[in-house]
């Protein structure tokens, strides 16, 4: 349908700015967390923002008043989330993937590879756009929590000390790598 009425439009217009502005107050209000681009939790509270939004511009069914309701819903228990998962370990590895060791030294790790659904081709690609286009000059490639690569060169690996709590990349007390 290319045109229903005036009404409908002028809706749009008046709902649409104060549902954006509701939104603006709201993000605001519940911190940088809320659209953080953490872990998969975070990607589908920023999803579902984005999809109460679009229901309160082009639904006639929802009020401005429910809409507000449900934007401040969802940010208060991302909020609530976040900081239970700040601050007790069983709510956090509830929430989130623990980042994953995918190449060591060289050498690409088959079983955490074909664990993540990896391929090589897509280790080569995060390598490449790390600036480095030698596999041999890498130390480690971590798959990250919010499912982007992390690439480590050879000459800046150090004592692996910031691979604590990477699958497949235990470090050991005295901070070395260990198996």
């Amino acid at each position: 349908m290319w045109w229903d009425s005036w009404a409908d439009l002028g809706r749009i217009l008046a709902v649409g700015a104060a549902a954006y502005v509701s939104l603006v107050v709201v993000l605001r209000f519940s911190g940088k967390r809320t659209l953080a681009k953490l872990n998969a939790y975070d990607l589908v509270v920023t999803v579902a923002l984005g999809s109460v939004l679009a229901t309160i511009l082009l639904s006639s069914d929802v009020s401005w008043a429910e809409g507000l309701t449900a934007l401040a819903l969802l940010a208060a228990l991302q909020m609530l989330v976040a900081w239970a998962s700040a601050r007790w370990g069983g709510v956090r590895s509830v929430l989130t993937a623990r980042p994953t060791l995918l190449f060591r030294e060289g050498r690409p790790l088959p079983g955490p590879m074909e664990e993540q659904r990896v391929t090589l081709d897509e280790i080569r690609q995060a390598v490449r756009a790390s600036g480095s286009g030698d596999l041999a000059d890498v130390a480690a490639v971590v798959l990250e929590t919010d499912g982007s690569f992390s690439v480590v060169p050879s000459s800046k690996i150090g004592n692996w000390s910031a691979f604590e709590g990477v699958a497949g990349a235990e470090v050991g007390a005295t901070g070395d790598q260990g198996a």
